[in-house]
């Protein structure tokens, strides 16, 4: 069986979450789950300010557009392609074009969990980047956020930087 990659739908104006909900009721009702395997309407959380009251609010990113991870078939392009709200797929002619893993990436669909081997409090050498070689200790980690604050010793002055998880390795 083919891999399966992420895919855009464009969906009718404001029918993105009636498109992912019904998408995901047929591949539950004809147990499609081994063709399609996820659907994601990509939000972000927004704080708005209305009348000096602050409320957070859900936003899509790409109003009119659903996330799809499915193995392209003639069968799982025409059950997509027939769910009622969705316009077709983005790429030339409607020929779906699934996204690189760069623009998965950038896009957040996707969190590649990190493991690190270091807490707080750690020595760590720092591995990649412009501070490759230098080493410091582990001051906080953002497990969430992919960043681990490291502090160095930096021409004899204390420097906090901040670094990707996978960009510091424990030191024995």
């Amino acid at each position: 069986m083919d891999e399966a990659k992420w895919y855009v739908v464009h969906t009718f104006s404001g029918y993105e979450n009636k498109v992912a909900t019904n998408l995901e009721t047929i591949v539950e009702n004809r147990h499609l789950q081994d063709w399609i395997h996820e659907v994601r309407v990509p939000t972000e959380t927004v704080v708005e300010i209305k009348d000096n009251q602050r409320k957070e609010v859900e936003r899509k990113i790409f109003p009119g557009y659903v996330l799809v991870k499915m193995v392209m078939s003639d069968d799982s392009w025409f059950v997509v392609r027939n769910v009622r709200g969705c316009t077709g797929f983005v790429g030339p002619n409607g020929k779906p074009v699934p996204l690189t893993e760069a623009e998965i990436a950038a896009l957040g669909v996707e969190k590649k969990e990190i493991v690190v081997d270091y807490a707080v409090g750690d020595t760590v050498n720092i591995v990649d980047g412009p501070l490759e070689n230098f080493s410091g200790i582990v001051e906080e980690i953002d497990r969430e956020k992919n960043m681990v604050r490291v502090t160095i010793s930096m021409f004899g002055r204390e420097t906090s930087v901040e670094l990707e998880l996978d960009q510091a390795e424990r030191m024995d």
